[in-house]
């Protein structure tokens, strides 16, 4: 079985950070409670450069936070797209981007699992979180091609809620009142340790070039 998909395509290799990330800048990550955040996001209708530019933009700045998953309006952009770079529980590597993703319903009965989950706006909380063990989104990709992507396990709720993310929806938004108290508090405690481990890891990476290599320091 192939141990990595790319754009849901299987692949027989792919860099550790994939080669987008090599031509992006690293941008600041919006939090929970700024508006771009809490409204759902605009449709993107223009394909080209700017797009692709982004979504380099988008990888760099997701190796930095060490996450799985990115979503345009979490680097303050207003459009619905999203990036990923994640595990299932096979330990399958899924790298790739959605552009107006669309998350297909789950058939009704469809088990729900129950496990942790963390967003990168909500620095330093993880908090326990139901989702469909199986997810299938459909878009686009860069150049507007249509795309389908599924995943099972982790990595189907790495897609629910990125695909969240495009509609104005944080995972505090699933929570009970009580529930989203103690995740706000977490991120609180926590919140300077996550910047800190960022600042290092933006300088381990600043060294990373196109096609996923490590500058030879000449």
């Amino acid at each position: 079985m192939p141990r990595v998909f790319v754009q849901g395509v299987p692949a027989g290799y792919h860099p550790r950070h994939t080669p987008e990330a090599g031509l992006g800048a690293v941008r600041r990550i919006t939090e929970v409670g700024e508006e771009v955040l809490h409204k759902p996001c605009r449709d993107v209708t223009e394909f080209g450069p700017d797009l692709a530019a982004l979504i380099h933009d988008m990888f760099r700045t997701l190796y930095v936070a060490e996450g799985a998953g990115l979503a345009a309006n979490q680097v303050g952009v207003d459009m619905r797209l999203f990036v990923y770079d994640c595990l299932d529980d096979e330990g399958i590597r899924h790298v790739g981007h959605v552009v107006n993703p669309v998350l297909e319903t789950p058939p009704a009965g469809r088990r729900l699992l129950v496990e942790g989950e963390g967003c990168l706006s909500v620095p330093g909380a993880v908090m326990d979180v139901p989702r469909p063990e199986r997810a299938v989104v459909r878009g686009q990709d860069k150049d507007g091609n249509p795309l389908l992507v599924e995943g099972t396990g982790y990595f189907a709720r790495c897609l629910a809620h990125e695909t969240d993310h495009t509609q104005g929806h944080v995972y505090l938004d699933r929570l009970s009142k009580r529930e989203k108290r103690d995740a706000l508090r977490q991120m609180a405690a926590r919140r300077d340790e996550v910047y800190a481990r960022r600042a290092v890891m933006a300088g381990e990476l600043r060294a990373l070039r196109p096609w996923g290599q490590p500058s030879s320091g000449r």
